[in-house]
């Protein structure tokens, strides 16, 4: 039997600096106001029947937040109303498909799932929920045992396509997904999993003439998805690369399972060409250790500890290209093709890997507007996530993110960067100058019991930026939540 499920919320935010505190703004669906203000959102949803062969969901998220008039823009509105999400989504055993614009599974999860992930990527590099929903279509593979293994190997995966509708220096840009995992479970307590999450922006209309569109025809969506250079009508960038902007991050994951709790260990490798699908960028990524218990009624019941780095992006000079030989390929004199990666931006597509001018995947990987791309792809930094359930009733999730941000290898925030300085990773770099940033934030719901099918909470944040990139701001967040089973 199908569960409906129906909820509304009403949220207030305020800060002494007038501007939203980070971790009050990020990895919140791009949908909170970026100044004080409020947010009201109303969901329903129909999840999958786990009891039928063949299921079916859907669900609809319609928000809409208030937040002063622009001195600058007396005109614009104070209200923003948006589609959150809507889709429509079918399985029968291992496949499933998913229409229209809906939420990304969050992983690494603390005490409930409504306070969301204690990572800052929530368990993907590439793709959190700090950006606003896209529509498009996704064909998935669940984990399906692999004949023959006693399904000790089990392969999983994603193959979508959607459409951006934010305002970008690429209108109508259209975006390829895919994602592919192989893991092997002893089905005791150890597995270890790789797997390579991918995307390609390509198609739209550019807002400078300068730059030619990519015609979306068969011919190119194959290339696309084959990650093939561009035929010779396509630009020079694109016959020297690939069609259109293609990135990604490669993963590894272990974990260890006991009866009451959880160790997982990830490293998320991101990559923007083939240098850094080919490794030249270690020790570039995402190391993640997540430990779960199983009973989420404790005061403590997950500890999350990150360590992040972006610095290297496979050397700091943009190198020729080599055949097999080892002779250099001159594509054009002067034009070189690897080094200094640049993750996350692109000289054609400009606006990035960014939605309604919010970064798709981690949000310490700072964007600067909708039409100029990612302002900081090389930082440091250090994350703490600590969740549980106050007096064993009310859940709350404690974030502590301390970096360093260096802004990109051709426009750093400070001084000189190390570009063409010829350092090795692992050795000093005193070229480099970052600024350091603090941002914190504790947040939870009161639990109020109204009978077996409502329910109401109350909401809460707190929330604190302090250093160099974001200045010292305090704010908080308030509001009620109701929910019908």
């Amino acid at each position: 039997m199908h569960d409906f499920v129906f909820s509304m919320m009403l949220l207030g935010a305020l800060s002494t600096g007038g501007n939203t505190p980070f971790w009050a703004a990020s990895n919140q669906y791009g949908i909170m106001p970026a100044v004080n203000g409020g947010l009201g959102v109303m969901q329903a949803y129909v999840p999958f029947d786990e009891s039928k062969t063949f299921q079916w969901r859907a669900g609809t998220s319609l928000a809409a937040n208030y937040s002063p008039v622009d001195p600058l823009n007396p005109e614009s509105s104070p209200f923003h109303p948006m589609v959150d999400e809507l889709y429509a989504g079918l399985r029968w055993s291992v496949l499933r498909m998913d229409l229209g614009m809906r939420h990304r599974d969050r992983e690494f999860l603390g005490s409930d799932p409504l306070l969301g992930s204690l990572s800052v990527t929530e368990g993907h590099i590439i793709e959190s929920n700090n950006a606003r929903t896209m529509p498009g279509v996704c064909f998935s593979l669940e984990p399906w045992g692999v004949p023959f293994t006693k399904d000790h190997l089990l392969i999983s995966g994603d193959w979508a396509d959607y459409t951006t509708i934010d305002d970008r220096f690429v209108q109508g840009a259209l975006v390829h997904r895919l994602r592919a995992y192989v893991r092997y479970d002893t089905r005791k307590h150890f597995y270890i999993q790789v797997g390579l999450d991918h995307y390609a922006l390509w198609g739209g209309t550019p807002n400078d003439p300068r730059y030619a569109p990519i015609d979306v025809n068969l011919s190119n969506y194959f290339r696309i998805c084959t990650g093939r250079s561009a035929s010779a009508s396509g630009s020079l960038s694109d016959r020297m690369n690939c069609l259109g902007d293609h990135g990604g991050a490669e993963q590894l994951r272990m974990g260890w399972r006991e009866d009451a709790w959880d160790l997982t260990f990830q490293w998320e490798k991101p990559y923007s060409d083939k240098s850094g699908m080919r490794f030249n960028n270690i020790p570039d990524g995402i190391y993640t250790l997540h430990w779960s218990l199983r009973d989420k009624d404790r005061w403590i019941t997950d500890a999350l500890v990150e360590f992040h780095y972006t610095m290297w992006q496979s050397g700091t000079v943009h190198e020729r290209e080599t055949d097999a030989d080892g002779k250099q390929i001159e594509w054009y004199p002067g034009f070189n093709i690897f080094g200094m990666d640049n993750y996350f931006n692109n000289g054609e597509y400009k606006s990035g890997w960014t939605h309604f001018g919010r970064m798709i995947g981690a949000p310490t990987f700072f964007t600067e507007g909708a039409k100029y791309g990612i302002r900081n792809n090389r930082y440091k930094a250090i994350h703490f996530g600590l969740s549980g359930k106050l007096f064993r009733k009310a859940p709350y999730r404690l974030m502590l993110t301390m970096s360093e941000n260096y802004g990109t290898y051709s426009s750093p925030y400070v001084g000189k960067s190390s570009a063409h300085s010829g350092w090795n990773w692992w050795e000093p770099n005193t070229i480099d100058h970052g600024l350091k940033q603090l941002s914190a934030a504790f947040t939870g719901y009161v639990p109020l019991r109204l009978g077996s099918r409502h329910s109401l909470d109350i909401v809460y944040g707190l929330y604190a930026d302090a250093g160099e990139v974001f200045s010292k701001n305090f704010g908080a967040t308030a509001g009620v939540r109701y929910t019908f089973r």
